[in-house]
């Protein structure tokens, strides 16, 4: 009798159930669970109020990786094991990407950003700065996956396993469709467990979200951040490959309205204003300070000044105390934009990287339609933001990137702003007489370390954070603004120019920590807004009329407005959304507003909530920041808020400036306007349309979660009165010194 050879079938047996032998059959369930924990800990660190992790959301994170992973069922075992493990690879570094992003800008990636990606190579040391230890649980598994990888195309065992499952199917038709079954079941979970709740989120507190996302978070607490990305795909496409520049003729309608009723509140100021005009024909220097917050101007530490030339300049000139950056996520571009265009940024990526061939209202443009020359100034590369392109269609006669200057004082990304502020003087007293000189400064960029030769200022407690290295760099610009000033005087364009700078953005400092030790005081939610939205804004006239400090609100939006005015220059036809700032009388229910939807009307403060719930939106009193308890009162002025997001997105998107001044020529029949040649024209082209409609009342029908709101509007617009710009009484604006 012979004795089987039970070493064969132990081998036999042992093969299929080695280690590796297991994986290729949890290969889908080991994905899921690697990624299912690197996505709940960029919930954690993340940790956006009101958008913890909970069953709904793990289950769209389930259904989102079974919908990423369901073709790898189409490959032989060991080839879907591969791709699971490149897809976790290539996930996980996509995840990780999205936090250090989140960190730096509070918002995620998108594909217009990555279009950008020339931007996050630049920041080199800003980048390492948000590194953090606890990071390295995303990549913990990498090691064990590469080893598993390397089993997979090298180790005998787990061909073996694999030569063993495949023969057991000895039709490759049989195994062709066994594969596409299984794939085709994955797919169909994935897809429910996605759909279902999103669909349930969609159809109750979060109606609206697709057609509305005024805010990518908003988003990505219904989709999960895979989910947002796989939305944002589509969207992109959408916008530029499918739909293309679709617009209907009633979103093209509502827009023109909403910029006609506009452009008629900036023709009543112009009229009725005796500072319209006042400077006419004078030079302009505008400077855009990078992360120049306002809640530093005035301040001591260790009985030192923080900015000492500023709060000497100050005395001579108007500075508005209740001025905020409105940017998103183009971040120093948007507030380029929003200065020098007038127009809200989009709510993904730069105006700047994805509409640079677009048409805009700039102030460049107007300003040499009645005879200055425009030039803009940055001691950097002018390929960054795209500003090469872009300058050129803001309309500025030429740009002076860093290869105009010679770069004598070596300082953070390039030149140090007090060489580029003189270099750039220098240049100005070559130029012809009106000009516009557009400055951006770049010494005071994240991380803000300074060489120690150049650190005057005693931060005490605070040496050796970044909170104390961004005083330092503040207090360094602050000095090249009083050494500008006296370049400017000793060329003789100072009593010739009117010199006004603000603030592009905030410092992406999270911590609140110094923050509220250096002021002295704890921060409530309102203040820490108020901060983190603060950019100071500075006009001194030739004549240092008007000095002091003013109360009233206003944005980037309206810098260019503000200029247009002092010259004379009628902007009423132009594709703008700011007012002016400087007049004899402020503007009566002004708004400023934010990307998020949120805004401000010296009233009130309106935080919309970011998990898209009108519930947890926040508002308070803009006086004192406690939380009213009436509600309501922001949700007129949101609604408002809304519009205004709505009317500058399609503008911008579609390209839709040339559509607002072929339709203003219409009105020229009946409007009568102020000025001279284009100007003239356009600004009488906004009354026309302006006295047209007068009477008659404009109804926007739409839902609220959508971003428009059911209403009608006839003798106000906005929040300001139609017809006359109404204003508030003298006291209310007397400048407080």
């Amino acid at each position: 009798m012979t004795l089987p050879d039970l070493s064969t079938k132990r081998r036999r047996l042992r093969a299929p159930f080695s280690v590796p032998g297991a994986l290729l059959r949890l290969d889908l369930c080991l994905f899921i669970m690697l990624m299912l924990f690197k996505l709940a800990l960029f919930d954690r660190l993340v940790h956006v109020p009101y958008m913890d992790m909970n069953r709904d959301d793990r289950m769209v994170a389930v259904g989102t990786l079974a919908l990423i992973a369901f073709w790898t069922f189409w490959l032989p075992r060991r080839g879907r094991m591969l791709a699971l493990i490149l897809l976790n690879l290539a996930l996980t570094a996509l995840v990780y990407c999205d936090l250090l992003y989140f960190r730096y800008f509070q918002d995620l990636i998108t594909i217009p950003v990555l279009m950008q990606a020339g931007q996050v190579g630049e920041l080199g040391d800003s980048i390492h700065t948000l590194l953090s230890r606890r990071d390295l649980w995303f990549f913990a598994d990498w090691p064990f996956l590469l080893l598993l990888a390397g089993s997979s195309l090298f180790g005998k065992r787990l061909r073996g396993a694999f030569r063993t499952s495949t023969a057991a199917f000895r039709s490759r038709k049989q195994t062709a469709v066994r594969r596409v079954a299984i794939s085709a079941v994955v797919l169909a979970v994935g897809f429910m467990l996605v759909f279902v709740p999103v669909h349930r989120a969609q159809t109750t507190w979060a109606k609206g979200l697709f057609t509305g996302n005024w805010w990518n978070l908003s988003l990505y607490n219904v989709t999960g951040v895979l989910g947002f990305h796989g939305y944002d795909l589509y969207r992109y496409a959408d916008e530029h490959w499918l739909r293309g520049n679709a617009v209907t003729p009633e979103q093209t309608a509502e827009a023109k309205q909403w910029f006609a009723d506009r452009g008629h509140t900036r023709d009543e100021l112009d009229r009725t204003d005796p500072l319209y005009g006042r400077y006419k024909g004078k030079n302009v220097v505008l400077i855009q300070l990078e992360a120049f917050q306002s809640f530093v101007v005035g301040q001591n530490i260790g009985g030192q000044e923080v900015t000492p030339n500023i709060n000497r300049l100050m005395k001579t000139s108007l500075y508005f105390d209740n001025f905020y950056h409105q940017t998103a996520q183009g971040r120093t571009s948007d507030a380029d934009l929003a200065a020098n265009a007038s127009l809200q940024p989009m709510p993904t990526g730069s105006v700047f990287t994805r509409f640079a061939q677009h048409d805009y209202d700039s102030m460049a443009k107007v300003l040499k339609m009645n005879g200055y020359q425009a030039n803009a100034y940055h001691a950097y590369d002018g390929g960054f933001w795209n500003r090469n392109l872009m300058y050129d269609t803001l309309g500025y006669d030429h740009f002076y990137s860093k290869t105009a200057f010679n770069i004598d004082e070596p300082l953070g990304w390039s030149l140090g702003d007090k060489s580029f502020f003189k270099q750039a003087v220098s240049m100005m007293k070559t130029q012809q007489e009106p000009f516009y000189s557009f400055l951006i400064s770049l010494s005071s960029h994240h991380p803000y370390t300074l060489p120690a030769a150049v650190q005057t200022l005693d931060v005490g407690a605070f040496k050796g954070t970044m909170f104390g290295d961004y005083l330092e760099a503040i207090h360094y610009v602050d000095a090249a603004i009083g050494e500008m000033v006296d370049e400017l005087k000793a060329a003789g364009l100072w009593d010739q120019s009117i010199f006004l700078f603000y603030g592009d953005h905030d410092n992406s400092i999270a911590d609140w920590q110094p923050f509220e030790s250096f002021l002295g005081r704890p921060l409530s939610e309102a203040d820490r807004f108020r901060i983190l939205k603060g950019v100071p804004f500075l006009v001194h006239l030739p004549d240092d009329a008007r000095a002091g400090t003013y109360h009233q609100v206003g944005g980037q939006l309206d810098v260019t407005p503000t200029v247009l005015h002092l010259l004379g220059i009628p902007s009423g036809g132009q594709t703008m959304i700011g007012t002016p700032l400087v007049t004899e009388q402020p503007l009566a229910g002004k708004q400023v507003v934010f990307r998020s939807g949120g805004y401000t009307d010296g009233s009130v403060l309106y935080l919309p909530s970011e998990d898209g719930l009108e519930a947890h939106s926040k508002c308070y009193s803009f006086a004192d920041g406690k939380p009213l308890a009436d509600s309501s009162a922001c949700q007129a002025g949101a609604a408002e808020a809304r519009k205004e997001l709505q009317a500058s997105d399609l503008v911008v998107e579609h390209d839709q400036v040339p559509a607002m001044h072929a339709n203003a020529k219409a009105g020229t029949v009946t409007g009568t306007g102020t000025g001279s040649g284009t100007d003239s024209a356009s600004s009488g082209a906004s009354a026309g349309i302006a006295s047209i409609t007068a009477g008659a009342s404009i109804v926007a029908t739409a839902e609220v979660d959508t971003g428009m709101t059911t209403g009608v509007t006839s003798d106000t617009t906005h929040g300001m009165t139609r017809g006359t710009a109404t204003h508030v009484a003298a006291s209310a604006i007397a400048p407080a010194r």
